[in-house]
Formats: C-alpha cells, structure tokens, sequence
C-alpha cells in the first residue's frame, strides 16, 4: 500500500498516518522526521538541507525530493508507505513521479483529509509541540499543559509562535494559493479521495479504511 496523505496544516494528518502505519504495517514518512534524520545523521543531503535552514530559507525541492528518494530505496519502504506533508506544490508533485517510475512504485491512492477551517484554527490554537523530539499533543484531547512533559522522551512542551489564530489564517491562505492545486493535478490522474477529517479520530479512520480499500 502506497499512500500520500494530503491536507491542510491541523487537519490531523500526522495522528491518521501513524494509525495507519500500524494498521498496514508500513512506515509512516514525514519531510519534517526525515529532515530532523538526516541533519542528526550528518547525511550529505541533510548537511545540505542544514545549510539553508540554519539561515531561515526553505529547503529546495531537490534536496527534500533527494531524500524522500533515499528513503524509499530502504527495505524500511519495500511494503510500502504513507508519505505525509509532501508534496506541497504542483512542481513537487511532477518531480516525484518520475522517481515512482524509476523505482517501480505504484501509488494506490492520494487521500485529501477535509476539515472544515474553524475547526483547524480550534485544533491548531490548541496544540503544544516537544521542543526535544517534535511530538505533538493537544491541550483539550491530551489533557497537557506547557507544565507537562513529554510522554515519549521526557522533553519540554511549548506552544508554537504560528499557532495564533491570525497566523494560521495566513497560512491557510497560503496552503490554498500554493498547495491546494495538487488535489486538482492528482484529481486529473484519477487518484484522488476526499475524506471527511471532522470528528472523533476513531470515526475518521473508518471513513480512510473504507476509502483505502475500495
């Protein structure tokens, strides 16, 4: 099972994905976890990726590209996988597939997680990330505070900058300007699923098994 699991920050990809992973046996692959792999492992392509994030600059398509690339070349993906948080763009999308073709990789679906976007700004506003490892909880959902401690590795929880509800406006802004046509660009290769993300986690993941499997 090859999924790329879509959406607008907040609408709960990262929890789905794990569920899934566990469901399905394959690695749930997120640019933010391989980004933090690599610059800790001193990868060529993670020292490069450092280079540009210690000076506040996006990291370029061709070195996220090059390392979803090097990792899907592991055994760890030889059953399959749920990329997650990428591709963002349109010309991300492009560069991808002929890398799938190159590696003989077949993607079975591209599920878009729908939320509505009051519903993302209560969730996002409510969200307190470990400085340590990058988990993320919910204040309301968790019943953590800035006063806990992480559950997976004992680090400090913060709440984001960008996690006020004027910011995340903006950043959904930018999601639909810039990322939104990748729906339509996957739409147009008839692989594209919308999925309700709105409920109780356990409703959601339902609604993405019947999808998945049909």
């Amino acid at each position: 099972m090859n999924i790329i699991l879509f959406g607008a920050p907040g609408v709960g990809k990262g929890t789905q994905a794990k569920i899934l992973s566990h469901i399905y046996h394959i690695p749930h692959i997120s640019t933010g976890d391989i980004l933090r792999d690599a610059i800790n492992e001193r990868t060529p392509l993670g020292i490069k990726a450092n280079e540009f994030m210690s000076h506040g600059k996006l990291v370029p398509d061709d070195v996220m590209i090059g390392l979803i690339k090097d990792i899907l070349q592991t055994d760890r993906c030889k059953n399959g996988f749920i990329l997650d948080g990428f591709p963002r763009t349109v010309a991300q999308a492009k560069a991808l597939h002929p890398i799938f073709k190159e590696l003989h990789i077949k993607v079975n679906k591209v599920i878009n997680l729908d939320v509505k976007e009051e519903e993302i700004i209560d969730r996002l506003s409510k969200r307190l990330v470990c400085k340590n490892c990058g988990k993320i909880y919910n204040s309301e959902i968790d019943h953590f505070s800035t006063a806990d401690k992480c559950f997976k590795c004992g680090g400090e929880l913060r709440e984001r900058g960008d996690d006020t509800p004027e910011t995340i406006r903006k950043r959904l802004e930018i999601y639909r300007s810039e990322t939104a046509p990748v729906k339509k660009y996957y739409e147009e290769l008839g692989l594209l699923r919308n999925v309700d993300g709105m409920g109780e986690i356990v409703d959601i993941i339902q609604r993405l098994l019947a999808t998945l499997e049909h």
